[in-house]
């Protein structure tokens, strides 16, 4: 891994997005790479949730590399757009392994539809994020759009994409984009103190969880089936007698993930 580090502790494993000298701008790369470590650390049953963030004090991701796509034409642009959104964005959004978006600095454009594609936001006091792609002339092509709309309601969406302003770290808490706000130097303890609390908990209910919750964003799909399907999916499983015996038993339980 060129662009990416990864660090595991215990349960869990921190993702950074290694390129400082570039704000951590996402290109193809480091996308790619992203990838590669959400397929592996999913596979892994020993991580129970990832913490992704952005090297230095700067940034989490300040955006794509603009210089990879500037000169795409209208297929092109589409194509990009198709493929980063199944490698990457969709790809997080629907990992089964629960995944924290510590955002350090600047979430902009495709940073920030990166952090929305995780499955919570915490940031530092010095965050700042926004959608600046249409002072581009385009439009957000990482689910951008989409996500933003759901996570703070269309109205807000539409005045922070069309103005192309940045939002800091107690506006988006406010709107509900991220669910704490931290000094710097606090941020990942934090994550990795959320991230303590997962990994006691059934990792196949959190992903069938994650499924559920997910489904009522789906065009097409019943949210609610989807929930009683998998409310019945965990009865089969061991985790669910481990917990119930334990919880009868009056102790605390030791879960498989299975």
């Amino acid at each position: 891994m060129e662009n990416i580090l990864i660090e595991k502790q215990d349960n869990l494993a921190i993702v950074t997005i290694n390129r400082p000298t570039k704000l951590n701008a996402l290109n193809k790369a480091t996308i790619e790479e992203l990838h590669q470590a959400f397929t592996d650390l999913n596979n892994d049953t020993a991580t129970k949730v990832i913490v992704l963030t952005g090297s230095g004090e700067k940034a989490f991701v300040a955006g794509a590399d603009i210089s990879e796509f500037a000169h795409f034409s209208v297929s092109e642009g589409e194509q990009l757009a198709a493929k980063g959104q199944e490698l990457l964005f969709d790809f997080v959004q629907n990992l089964s392994t629960p995944v924290i978006a510590a955002v350090n600095g600047f979430a902009l454009g495709g940073g920030l539809e990166l952090a929305m594609s995780c499955h919570f936001r915490i940031a530092s006091t010095n965050a700042k994020m926004g959608l600046p792609e249409v002072t581009l002339g385009v439009i957000p092509g990482y689910g951008g759009t989409q996500r933003l709309a759901q996570l703070i309601g269309k109205g807000r969406a539409m005045e922070l994409i069309m103005t192309a302003n940045m939002i800091d770290a107690e506006t988006a808490k406010s709107y509900g984009l991220v669910n704490h706000v931290v000094p710097q130097e606090e941020l990942l303890d934090l994550a990795k103190s959320i991230g303590a609390k997962i990994s006691n908990n059934s990792s196949v209910a959190i992903a069938k969880a994650i499924e559920a919750i997910n489904a009522n964003f789906e065009d097409g799909v019943n949210g609610f089936a989807t929930e009683i399907k998998n409310f019945g999916i965990c009865f089969g499983t061991e985790d669910f007698k481990e917990g119930t015996t334990a919880f009868l038993e009056k102790r605390k339980a030791v879960f498989t993930g299975k």
